[in-house]
């Protein structure tokens, strides 16, 4: 084990005189305390290191202890249901299960290969199975019988090509800055429902796929996320508070635990894993943080289950590259932050992915990153780099924020890359024209912005028949499709199914409120019908439980437009079989 000596320290970096071989990357012990820390740079018989803890205290003089590893956390059974710092070490008072009930899947003399199934814990709900660590893989030598075993007892003892016995426990360690190994990636071509129609309809993200959430102060990138957490198809969240403000870090781990599992009716939290990183304490842990969750995050993925990581925010992360950079001397870059800022991003986001696990199992990482550029501005080092690599952009609009509209996400600064793969999928499950759809409802909110510039300019009584009804059809749009209240206990959730029928029935009334203009009807007399106060009350109306009744809402939408102008519509088609694009 090799020794050193600090030289100088300031903050987190510290400066050492080497007595023995290392490595960058290594984790390494500092000082009497033993506090963790980890070599970024290497220089003939000198390192540079950064410490996870407060150094406060620490001089010239004082040891360093390597350990010959990379730093790495613990993954096994246990992590579910607990709140963790950026090194995964636990911050609540709650004591894991110490046994567990086991089931072995193999037997003395099967050869297993890397990362393969020993067995499954039939006591654990979810998380349940027993993997070998993707490092090793070979002959069982050794497994446990079935019964109770401790966390901490040897469950196999495996024989790898070379002759070397591994003596394997329930968990394993695993460096945080390796990505975890798969079998083969699968095509993102199925969508995370999110259960918020904004996203699903006009900005899915692919399950395995990776989305930011830019906005400013009071915009919503929380409450968003947590709204994700509780909603979207996912198995597993991972929620890390990468520096955020310790009153906002508080609220989420107050709210966290008192959610509730829409799915079981049990607490959230139950599958869940919470890595807490406030923004007064060690700048160093929360540059380790981000890399811890996605380690954990790989670790379920690999167990076949579907896992959603979200991250609050990078910008704090970047925050922390920035602050460490500085303090190393290195050449700044733009608004400071390293010049290395993109590739770091690169390699934090290309971790989510749609896999085959070495074990054969199907899983998926979907990262979620919440971005915090200063006064909004996208344009930004972190926002713009961020654009890069990922396919979802959702844009938290401040105006939109504060006119109590959710999700603030605003539909013209906003997009989904490969939202046209899904279209496959919304046929499958009832919606053949949900691409078309999509389009036509973008290009309706383009047409929207611009006539409101014009409107501000001359007045809505002064533009066309044409144009006001454009904006009476964006505006129902806003109000029947893209709001959606979190707090709604009918609406704050939408199935994709109740999606593409209130799509159908909104692309509906814009096509037959078009032809009734064409047969002379004016905009205020098509804004004043029921049914389009009906409509922009719809999803409150019609929830999950009410998708037959929505029928009653066709038979009055073709009725009620056919008697408008001068002539009733000849041949237009009834119910929801009828054309619904205009």
């Amino acid at each position: 084990m090799s020794r050193a000596a600090i030289a100088s320290i300031s903050g987190p970096v510290l400066h050492a005189r080497a007595h023995g071989s290392f490595g960058v990357g290594e984790a390494i012990a500092v000082g009497r305390d033993r506090l963790p820390g980890e070599i970024i740079g290497l220089d003939h018989d000198r390192f540079v290191a950064q410490v996870y803890e407060d150094t406060t205290g620490l001089k010239p003089g004082d040891p360093v202890e390597g350990s010959g590893l990379p730093l790495s956390v613990p993954l096994g059974p246990g992590l579910l249901g607990h709140i963790y710092d950026g090194l995964l070490r636990p911050l609540d008072a709650r004591a894991p299960v110490s046994t567990h009930a086991f089931e072995p899947a193999a037997k003395v003399g099967d050869t297993l290969p890397r990362g393969g199934l020993l067995g499954t814990l039939t006591d654990v709900a979810h998380a349940n199975r027993c993997l070998l660590p993707p490092s090793v893989g070979g002959t069982v030598v050794h497994i446990a019988p079935a019964g109770a075993l401790a966390t901490d007892a040897p469950v196999a003892t495996v024989r790898d090509p070379s002759g070397h016995e591994h003596v394997l426990g329930l968990s394993h360690r695993w460096p945080v800055r390796q990505p975890r190994p798969v079998a083969r990636r699968l095509p993102a071509d199925e969508p995370l429902l999110t259960g918020q129609r904004i996203l699903d309809t006009l900005f899915p993200v692919a399950r395995g796929g990776r989305a930011a959430i830019p906005g400013g102060f009071g915009t919503g990138k929380t409450v968003l996320q947590e709204t994700l957490a509780k909603w979207c198809h996912a198995d597993i969240i991972v929620y890390v508070g990468c520096g955020e403000r310790g009153n906002e870090m508080a609220e989420v781990l107050d709210e966290f635990p008192r959610l509730t599992d829409p799915r079981t009716g049990r607490a959230l939290m139950e599958r869940t894993v919470i890595i807490a990183n406030a923004s007064n304490m060690p700048v160093a842990a929360r540059e380790a943080s981000i890399y811890t969750a996605v380690t954990v995050a790989e670790y379920f993925r690999d167990q076949g289950l579907h896992v959603a990581l979200m991250a609050d925010s990078t910008s704090r992360w970047a925050e922390a590259l920035r602050e460490v950079s500085g303090r190393l001397g290195e050449l700044p870059g733009e608004a400071g932050y390293p010049a290395y800022l993109s590739s770091r991003l690169a390699e934090f986001y290309e971790r989510a992915a749609r896999v085959r696990t070495l074990a054969g199992a199907e899983g998926s990482l979907t990262i979620i990153g919440a971005v915090s550029p200063p006064g909004g501005d996208f344009s930004e080092p972190v926002t713009s780099h961020t654009k890069r690599y990922v396919g979802c952009f959702w844009g938290l609009d401040r105006e939109r924020a504060q006119a109590r509209f959710y999700p603030a996400i605003h539909p013209l600064q906003s997009y989904a890359v490969d939202a046209g793969r899904f279209a496959a999928w919304w046929a499958e499950h009832g919606n053949d024209n949900w691409q078309r759809q999509r389009e036509k409802l973008l290009a309706l909110l383009e047409e929207q912005a611009q006539l409101e510039r014009m409107a501000r300019i001359v007045g809505k009584d002064a533009l066309p028949p044409e144009q006001q009804l454009t904006l009476i059809a964006a505006e129902l749009v806003n109000e029947a499709l893209l709001r959606q209240s979190a707090f709604s206990p009918v609406d704050r959730y939408c199935s994709a199914e109740r999606q593409s029928e209130m799509l159908r029935l909104v692309m509906r009334f814009v096509a037959l409120a078009r032809e009734a203009l064409a047969r002379g009807a004016r905009p205020d007399e098509i804004a004043a019908l029921p049914i389009h106060r009906r409509l922009q009350r719809v999803g409150e109306e019609f929830g999950e439980d009410r998708l037959d009744a929505l029928a009653e809402i066709w038979a009055q939408l073709e009725s009620e437009l056919a008697g408008l102008g001068a002539s009733p519509v000849e041949g237009a088609p009834a119910g929801p079989g009828g054309s619904d694009v205009g």
